[in-house]
This record gives structure tokens, sequence and C-alpha cells, in this order.
């Protein structure tokens, strides 16, 4: 029996012991799975409490099953679930009695929703939603995701196809009838028209300035700077929590150090970096090292300096912020001038890491920085680097269409549009990428 065709069981909750741990089976032999655990299939989408027992009928515990008879179900098969009490022990022994009968076997990785993807309940947008759902760490995300889920994309990308195949058959068809006439002209003219709104629709989404398809990783901001400044005690305020030893000894962060954290639903990553300074000690060079590469592959750098003694901050490709510290140390005249200038706009902050002065609004700024970064975020359509391109290359082949090549290369360039607005949906031709996509999820997913 080919793996596709057999029927796959896996915990499809979250880590044990719970209070209730729900084990998932789909396949043609879930509704024997039930009847050999449970004594008898009950009514489809009824819960219904029985006793589950092994092969040799001692019982493994007091649950509430489910049946879902296909196509009527998640995953278009037939699925019965198992919602019994969440501990290891009985977890262990309902495994056990399922790996006990015959043609049954664990799911792999997303193997439910990729069932659920090749018998038509969801298109790949979708599936990767879903996958982006699971994942979401931040509200914003959770949003996003939960768009896609709802077809936010595919929707669109259905209406596109669909369009195209129109403004395609009057291609065709011009070309059928090329011997009649006028005939040609009439059928090109409403396919030109179809064709150049398409084009500015596709275009309006990918000209977009958001990188919505950031949300999914989110904002990645490095601490750089001179050795003992304060980054480490800079990063447990922004955390909010002890991450990194402080101490007063320069060159005591020799690794980097990741925190992500929630800044009103914008998902960012802090990183603390080694001291940047000339060094003999062969360790704290490789942290110089990477510090530097860190930073230059961060959307935005904080140079923390010392308000005493300041450094200048190096050039970057990225934006650079100066964050002056210690400013409780310094004399009161010199405070922070630009105190009185918009959040959104600065890039010069005075703060003391130690007692928390000015962390609010570096926060602040720090949002409106992601904000701005993000864009369109949530609501965009485009959440995936593979959707951008397959969408781009929808487009490319649109604009070739339009030009003046003839009936026979409009319509070739029409239909590799169509193909591509096709793999987008995962409708044709991605067997290639389909284990790459699925083998993220989690098991039971």
């Amino acid at each position: 029996m080919h793996p596709r065709e057999q029927t796959i069981f896996a915990l499809a909750t979250g880590r044990l012991p719970s209070a209730i741990a729900v084990v998932r089976v789909s396949g043609p032999e879930a509704g024997a799975v039930l009847d050999a655990l449970a004594g008898r299939l009950p009514p489809p989408r009824a819960a219904t409490r029985v006793v589950l027992r092994d092969a040799g009928r001692q019982p493994i515990d007091d649950a509430v099953v489910l049946w879902f008879p296909g196509p009527a179900s998640a995953t278009g098969e037939n699925v019965a679930e198992f919602h019994v009490h969440g501990g290891r022990a009985v977890l262990a022994a309902l495994f056990a009695a399922l790996a006990a009968l015959p043609d049954l076997r664990a799911a792999e990785p997303g193997e439910f929703t990729r069932r659920a993807f090749e018998n038509g309940k969801l298109d790949l947008t979708e599936a990767e939603a879903l996958d982006d759902l699971i994942h979401a760490d931040t509200d914003r995300q959770r949003r996003q995701a939960l768009r896609q889920l709802n077809g936010l994309l595919g929707d669109r990308a259905r209406d596109w196809r669909a369009r195209i195949i129109e403004a395609s058959a009057l291609i065709e068809a011009s070309i059928d009838f090329a011997e009649e006439g006028d005939v040609p002209a009439e059928l090109i003219a409403p396919a030109r028209e179809k064709i150049w709104t398409l084009l500015g629709e596709m275009q309006e989404v990918l000209a977009a300035q958001g990188q919505s398809e950031r949300l999914r990783d989110g904002l990645v901001v490095a601490i750089a700077g001179p050795p003992n400044v304060g980054k480490s005690t800079l990063i447990n305020q922004l955390a909010r929590r002890e991450v990194a030893i402080v101490s007063p000894h320069a060159g005591t962060t020799r690794d980097i150090i990741e925190v992500a954290l929630d800044l009103d639903g914008y998902p960012v990553t802090v990183i603390d970096t080694a001291g940047v300074r000339e060094t003999d000690d062969p360790v704290e060079q490789e942290g110089v090292r990477r510090a530097k590469a860190r930073a230059s592959e961060a959307d935005l750098v904080l140079w923390l300096v010392d308000g005493q003694n300041p450094h200048d901050p190096p050039t970057a490709a990225v934006p650079v912020w100066m964050v002056r510290n210690k400013v409780d140390l310094d004399a009161p005249d010199s405070g922070d001038a630009t105190t009185q200038r918009p959040a959104e706009v600065r890039t010069d902050f005075g703060i003391s890491a130690r007692r928390g002065d000015g962390i609010a609004q570096l926060i602040a700024a720090l949002v409106g920085f992601a904000g701005s970064f993000f864009g369109s975020g949530e609501g965009g359509l485009i959440t995936r680097t593979r959707q951008r391109q397959l969408l781009l290359d929808a487009a490319d082949s649109l604009q070739r269409s339009l030009a003046n090549q003839g009936e026979e290369l409009t319509a070739e360039e029409l239909r590799t549009a169509a193909f591509s607005l096709g793999r987008l949906l995962g409708r044709v031709d991605v067997e290639d990428i389909l284990d790459v996509i699925f083998r993220e999820f989690c098991v039971g997913k």
C-alpha cells in the first residue's frame, strides 16, 4: 500500500502532561480503528463518551471520541479523534494499542495538512498560513496568518487565474478563426483589456512598500558598540529579565545573545553583541568578528556609547541609531538634546540602562520603526518570498503578452502566467516544494 493511502495517527495537542490530549486518526481504516478501541462507531460529528480498550480488552481510558466520515472532514478522509486524559501513561497505552492494529502507522510532520491539501480542503497559500498561525508569536503575526488562512491571497489568485484563462480563451479563439475576416480583432481587443486590468492589479500588490512577508520572521535589532558601555544591561532592560551577564570588566560578552520580543504586536529579535575593540585575546577576537557580521545583517543597529566617552558609529548599510548610555552620570546641563523630537524621527537617544531613564522613549521609537518597516504588515497579500516570486513571474508574463508579437506568442505567455498562479496555489507542478513546506510542520498537523 502506498504511504499516502495508509491510515495515520498522531497526537494533535501540545506537550504532556496536560488536562486533555487529542489523538487524531486519518485514512480509510479510521472507522475500523474507532470500532476496535471504542467497541462501536458513534454517530458522525457527535461527541461520545466511551471506555477505550486495547486488543486484550484491557481498559485504556475513559474518553470522548468523535467520528468524521470523509469527505466531510478536516483531511477529506475518514477521521477519528480520541480525547483522552493527557497523562504520559495514558498516551503510551493508547499509542501501543494503535500501533498494534493492522494498516496503521504514525504520521509524519505535516502529513494531516498535506492530505487536506491533496484532497482539496485548502490550497498551498492556506497550508502555509496554517503553519504561520501555529508558529505565530505575536498578535500581528496571528492576525496576518488568520487572514491568509481565510483565503486573503488564495481567493485573489484564483480570481486572477480564472480571468487569465478567459483572456487566453479569447486569444485562442482568434487564432482558430483567423480566416474569418474581422473576428480576430473583435476577440483580441477585449482580451487585451482584461490583461491590462489584471496586470495593473498584480503590479499594485507587488509595488506595496510594506514588507509583509518579513512579519513572519520579525525585525532584527543589533545592540553594538565599544566594550563596557552597558549593552548587556540594555538588553536586560528591553527583555525585562536577566538574559545577559552584566560585569564591569570589558569583554564579558563574547558570544551573541538573542532575545525575541513582542513590541506592540511586532516580532523583534534584539541581539547583544561583543564589544567592538582591538584585542589580542583570540576568543574575544572571534566575538568581535561575529558582532560585526551580525550587526551588518540586522535591520537596525543601536550604537551604544558611554555618554561621557562617545564613539562615532560605524558606516553601515542599515539605519544606525546613536544611543548614549549612563546619562545619569552626566552633568545636569548635558542631558538629551533630542528629548523633544518625535519618537518616529529620532536617531539619537540618551538613556540610563541601569536606572531605566529613556528606555520607554527608545521602545516607543522602536515600535514606530517597526510599523514603518513592516508597512501594511498583517494586511498585506504576500507573506512569503515564494509567493512574491511566483506573482512576479505571472506579472512578467502578462507584461510580455501585451507586446505586439502575434497571437500565438501572446497565448503562450498567458498560459505561462496561469501556470505561475497555479504553482502559487499548489495546483500544478509543485511536487518538488511540497516536502520542503510540510516537513516544517509539527507532528499531528
